[in-house]
């Protein structure tokens, strides 16, 4: 992997998740966003390209399931991998997740060295396609 800092966007409407996430992921190396909603995840994603992103899933307005479609559809958006991260651990939600095009799921509370283990392969997954297409 490259030495240069990998992006993380965060999008957690629980400030103490964010919070976790922001001091937690960056005392291993990654540089984290957080975005509290949708809408700030889109404004942030109109001029950011992150390499990875945790998604929430329950959430104001837009779920994460519909902002994980969303995305996936979106040429600008479409290679970055979604981790989906929800206190659900419903096998229902868990499988839309991954139908709607998340690469992988975490169900809450987060440990931070799984996590870091499912951002490293997602991140792998990603150089390995992208080493396919040259």
């Amino acid at each position: 992997m490259s030495s240069a800092k990998k992006r993380v966007l965060a999008i957690d409407d629980d400030v103490s998740v964010c919070e976790y996430y922001e001091r937690g992921l960056a005392a291993l190396g990654f540089d984290v966003t957080c975005a509290p909603d949708a809408k700030e995840a889109r404004d942030h994603l109109s001029k950011n390209h992150p390499d990875v992103i945790l998604m929430d899933v329950m959430m104001p307005e837009t779920d994460g399931i519909t902002l994980t479609r969303e995305l996936r559809d979106n040429p600008k958006t479409s290679d970055i991998p979604i981790i989906v991260v929800s206190g659900l651990a419903d096998a229902g939600t868990l499988n839309d997740a991954l139908l709607f095009g998340a690469v992988d799921y975490m169900v809450k509370p987060i440990e931070l060295d799984v996590l870091k283990a499912k951002i490293e392969r997602a991140l792998a997954v990603v150089e390995r396609k992208q080493k396919d297409a040259r």
